[in-house]
């Protein structure tokens, strides 16, 4: 079976075209999956899974602008593979109309582990999770993914590198003394307009862009700290309106430092009146090119 969130919207969920922030979206999908296994549950016995898990990787499609209206928009979820350690949850973000068709805004898929945060270890599911899991299984849910594209791949060599400091706020970390997987999307969002903004000449109109999708691996827990954390970005794929950007999380500094997770967000040169995608100019490209 498959559970449906009534998700509401906040007004600051918006970003500056007026459209639902595409960090917020994975806020929603955690809410959901709370929805799911603890609120609402059919049957009892997956609490834990709710918050006593880390993400692995996250994999988001972003199909459709959502803008803000009065009215929640709904959140479909259920599990596509349960594993001894891990499990993989699908969610669909729409509306449904009368006739019985959907404005599907968003697809993704987040793989997740059971983990003993007191001894900062994963564990294996249970046998009562694993029934209650299920529950809401549907194995055949097609991937996102093609089986050799699911991970992100570490920085491509050749090209220039930017790289941004990142701070971690206090209120970036949850309970369990980690920074929230939803945050991960900040920072890349946060390291992105900066590496965008060294592409601008004074004077120059601004290049509208929005966020086609985002893929995230998990690797080590980023921790609240006073040193900054290193975010090292390249071009990874240029397209005709459309680029890819590879980013790596590193402990520090140091270019040996251990990489904490690596992402890759693939974004498209926006027309806001004709709400359509354009291609980069030559002199965009000419910008481009030496960081691919």
């Amino acid at each position: 079976m498959r559970h449906t969130y009534s998700c509401p919207l906040r007004w600051a969920d918006m970003d500056m075209l007026a459209h639902v922030n595409n960090v917020t979206y994975i806020d929603y999908l955690q809410e959901a999956r709370i929805d799911m296994l603890v609120n609402h549950a059919p049957v009892r016995g997956g609490e834990d899974l709710a918050e006593g898990v880390v993400v692995v990787r996250h994999e988001v499609d972003y199909l459709a602008p959502l803008t803000y209206r009065p009215d929640p928009v709904l959140v479909e979820t259920w599990v596509t593979e349960v594993r001894a350690a891990t499990f993989t949850m699908a969610y669909e973000v729409f509306d449904q109309h009368p006739d019985g068709t959907r404005t599907v805004y968003l697809r993704a898929r987040s793989v997740l582990t059971p983990y003993v945060f007191a001894e900062e270890r994963p564990r294996r599911l249970s046998v009562r999770e694993r029934e209650v899991l299920g529950v809401f299984l549907d194995e055949q849910t097609p991937p996102l993914r093609a089986p050799d594209v699911r991970r992100c791949a570490p920085l491509p060599e050749g090209g220039q590198s930017l790289s941004y400091d990142l701070h971690v706020r206090w209120s970036d970390v949850d309970a369990y003394g980690h920074v929230n997987n939803v945050k991960y999307f900040e920072y890349l969002q946060e390291s992105r307009v900066a590496f965008l903004s060294t592409l601008r000449e004074p004077g120059d109109a601004p290049v509208w862009v929005v966020v086609a999708g985002t893929d995230v691996d998990y690797l080590r827990p980023v921790l609240f700290r006073s040193r900054p954390y290193l975010v090292t970005s390249r071009i990874a794929r240029l397209g005709r309106s459309s680029l890819t950007i590879a980013s790596e999380i590193r402990d520090g500094q140091d270019p040996d430092a251990a990489v904490q997770a690596r992402g890759e967000v693939t974004i498209v040169r926006f027309d806001r009146k004709a709400g359509t995608a354009v291609p980069f100019d030559d002199d965009h490209r000419a910008r481009l090119a030496p960081l691919l």
